[in-house]
């Protein structure tokens, strides 16, 4: 079992920069990835960004690619995920998701096997 917790969500305006984390905990060593991911009211869960956890390589949607930057502490288990020049319509929950087996479907849901519970992030305008 992996167990995943978020934190750093907020309220901030257009223009503002935040920063989100996911310490993973259990057995982390089995995790292959690890990635954002983000859902809106009314709307489907949405890729953001996902880091492969042995090689350190990043892969973005195009959303948010040049705004958001993933990285990870490898000693603290933690995966960051960067957020500069927010725009009203990155309003979401943020998911950290962690996949323990090997897959390169990076921005498929289905693909992860653990979830957290999310943290909002409310951009106004």
């Amino acid at each position: 079992q992996v167990q995943l917790v978020e934190s750093g969500g907020g309220l901030v305006q257009a223009g503002d920069s935040l920063r989100l984390s996911c310490a993973a905990s259990g057995r982390t060593f089995s995790m292959s990835a690890m990635g954002w991911f983000r859902q809106a009211p009314g709307k489907e869960r949405e890729f953001a960004a996902a880091l492969n956890w042995s090689g350190g390589s990043t892969y973005y949607a195009d959303s948010v690619k040049g705004r958001f930057t993933i990285s990870r502490d490898n000693a603290k288990n933690t995966v960051y995920l960067q957020m500069n020049s927010l725009k009203p319509e990155d309003t979401a929950v943020y998911i950290c998701a962690a996949m323990t087996y090997y897959s390169r479907r990076y921005a498929t849901p289905s693909e992860y096997n653990y979830w957290g519970q999310g943290t909002q992030v409310t951009v106004s305008s």
